[in-house]
């Protein structure tokens, strides 16, 4: 397994997502988004974001109108469609889900991790399940 191509797909599974999300709070320049989706971590280049949004429009969940700058030409700015903010709170659902399932999973193996009478439990392939308590119940 490519740990950095991993790491790349998962991010990109949820940039759309963000993406709306970030749209969603009103009018948005693209510039605006990149900035949030760098400072949030989500690593993303105008190549990257300019089809995205393009398809998410052409897809019919954004629009955007064009607005006069006094420092230049005008701006592009995005906004959500009605079946975009329908398509969001679906997703908020399907996140919601997968989220709480995810964090279920990762809280089971940190538990699964913990140490034993000081001895560090070692994960392997072989072993089902986490060792039981030798005390009663």
């Amino acid at each position: 397994m490519n740990i950095e191509n991993a790491q790349v797909q998962m991010r990109k599974g949820i940039l759309e997502f963000c993406i709306l999300h970030i749209i969603s709070r009103g009018e948005v320049y693209a510039s605006d988004m990149l900035d949030e989706l760098t400072s949030a971590r989500i690593m993303v280049v105008e190549g990257t974001l300019y089809p995205l949004l393009t398809r998410l429009k052409n897809a019919g969940l954004l629009d955007y109108k064009w607005v006069e700058s006094t420092s230049g030409p005008p701006r592009k700015y995005y906004i959500l469609t009605e079946l975009g903010r329908t398509s969001l709170t679906a997703l908020n659902e399907t996140w919601q889900e997968l989220s709480a399932s995810v964090h279920t999973i990762v809280e089971k193996t940190e538990q699964y991790k913990k140490p034993e009478n000081g001895k560090p439990i070692t994960l392997s392939e072989n072993t089902p399940e986490p060792p039981q308590s030798n005390q009663p119940s």
